[in-house]
């Protein structure tokens, strides 16, 4: 009772703000606190411009750093918030007021244990940066290499620790009072959310990051990612390589440093689509302030605090659904639907395939550079709830990453469509990923943890010797003297030489069935 009221409270303060910026909607929506709700319109309301999307960003923002992120996360939640707040709050950038030098000193030299002049021989103290979660300034090391430096923001775990307590208890209120939201999984979603900014407060992550997105992508001669500094790098501080380049959406910079815009868009596209199919790894925050174009052409990734992975059978999914849409073979993307279990087996393929249609005509009968597939995955939303496809969290950042995408695609070329660059990638990687070759490469890979259990069988009825050769199941003579010669005299001998026998002809069946019935 204690907690909820103190949860009460709390909900009571941010209602108020909502209150003042005219924004309260969202808390209404939702069907949570309703008295809550009543007092702040009562005394807080005031009529506020703008539109719905922009009235909520200023809340957001008087709220501080968690509400920030919130609504960042919320940016690709069309579903619950609807299209045009979702667009109003992809604008939502970290843009906050920086805290002192003093600060940022006593961090550094709390981590290290060292004072700065020991540490760097150069530091600027006015940050180049400043977020909701840290701020970033450039400096010199000892060793004469020019690096930015990221310190987290004082206190800032606290002040998360006491929002997410209210937002599982907003979200846990929701999924009783409000049987239709069920579907969206709003505890898992605020879960998610919660382990990714814990992760955004822990800079080694973000190191660790940076260090296995450059060796995913070292052969990859269109990207840069800087180095780390692991030697300064710390839970609270990340030191990186300085990057030099222009701006990513400056066009008229990109052009006077002799940079084809058109290029760099293909580049931008051949890195996004290696990241998320090739290697299931991908930088979710691809907005225009975390990418530049280096002298030499390359395009720079920086800010590594929010990655996302996708699993390769999630990305088989994707590919066939893309493909789908891509080729409006709409009865192939009810298939995908419903064979990875997104949609429940006792829906209507057809009248999904029909709802597809619907969803995908009107999108592929624009002109080409009006196509946009992050709309498409935004209206295919609203019709799920129709046929109880529930939210699959593990895509909201790959959602996200591909609005982000496509927005900087029509910022270089409005004339382009960024996923006609991506189409021939992805019929490539499908046809390396989803043919009958790849369906055995991906049984044999299933098969190695069979291959464990198979060991763990043998060793159980004691043929450690027993060798599987290139010609089947053999059983080495050694073993079978051993068997002769065993605790249970001959007759046990050959019982177990027989049982090994069988287990072994029943498990190579069990082999080439298994292959069979991934390649048929």
């Amino acid at each position: 009772m204690l907690y909820s009221i103190r949860q009460f409270a709390k909900l009571a303060r941010i209602c108020r703000v909502m209150a003042k910026h005219d924004a309260l909607f969202l808390v209404q929506e939702l069907g949570v606190a309703p008295i809550a709700v009543f007092f702040a319109k009562r005394f807080s309301w005031r009529k506020a411009e703008g539109t719905k999307g922009q009235r909520l960003v200023r809340a957001f923002q008087e709220l501080g750093p968690t509400f920030i992120k919130l609504g960042q996360a919320l940016s690709v939640r069309s579903d619950l918030v609807g299209e045009d707040i979702a667009r109003e709050l992809a604008e939502l950038q970290d843009n906050v007021p920086p805290f002192h030098f003093s600060q940022v000193k006593d961090v550094i030299e709390a981590e290290f244990g060292k004072s700065l002049e020991d540490l760097f021989s150069e530091f600027d103290p006015k940050p180049v940066a400043a977020a909701s979660i840290a701020q970033v300034h450039f400096a010199t090391t000892l060793a004469g290499e020019e690096v930015a430096v990221k310190i987290l923001r004082p206190n800032v775990e606290k002040a998360f620790s006491r929002d997410i307590e209210l937002f599982y208890w907003i979200a846990h209120s929701v999924e009783r009072a409000m049987p239709k939201f069920r579907r969206l999984k709003p505890v898992e979603v605020v879960h998610n959310f919660e382990e990714t900014v814990i992760l955004e407060m822990d800079l080694r992550m973000e190191a660790s990051a940076a260090a296995e997105l450059q060796g995913n992508m070292a052969d990859d001669p269109d990207i840069k990612v800087p180095l780390v500094t692991w030697q300064l790098t710390s839970q609270q501080v990340l030191t990186l390589e300085r990057v030099h380049g222009v701006e990513i959406d400056d066009q008229n910079a990109l052009e006077s440093a002799g940079h084809d815009v058109k290029e760099v868009m293909r580049k931008a596209a051949t890195i996004f689509f290696n990241q998320v199919y090739r290697d299931g790894f991908f930088h979710a925050d691809m907005h225009p302030g975390n990418l530049f174009v280096a002298d030499d052409g390359r395009i720079i990734v920086i800010d590594f605090g929010i990655m996302g992975r996708v699993k390769r059978q999630t990305r088989v999914h994707l590919a066939q659904m893309l493909l789908g849409f891509l080729n409006r073979d709409y009865r192939k993307v009810a298939d995908v639907h419903f064979d990875a279990g997104y949609i429940p087996s006792h829906k209507s393929r057809a009248t999904f395939a029909q709802a597809c249609r619907s969803i995908g005509e009107p999108i592929f009968e624009l002109p080409q550079n009006e196509i946009s597939l992050a709309r498409l995955l935004s209206q295919l939303y609203k019709v799920s709830e129709e046929f109880e496809m529930e939210t699959q969290p593990q895509l909201l950042l790959l959602q996200k990453t591909m609005v982000l995408a496509e927005g900087l695609g029509r910022t270089l070329d409005p004339n382009a469509n960024f996923w006609e660059l991506a189409r021939p990638l992805v019929a490539e990687w499908g046809r390396k990923n989803l043919g009958p070759e790849a369906r055995v490469r991906a049984a044999v890979d299933d098969l190695r943890s069979v291959g464990d259990r198979v060991h763990n069988l043998l060793e159980a009825v004691e043929v450690l010797p027993t060798v599987i050769s290139k010609d089947g199941i053999r059983l080495h003579p050694a073993t079978i003297d051993h068997f002769a010669r065993g605790r249970g005299g001959r007759k046990s001998g050959i019982f177990k030489v027989v049982a090994v026998s069988a287990i072994a002809a029943s498990i190579t069946t069990l082999i080439v069935v298994y292959i069979l019935s991934k390649i048929m």
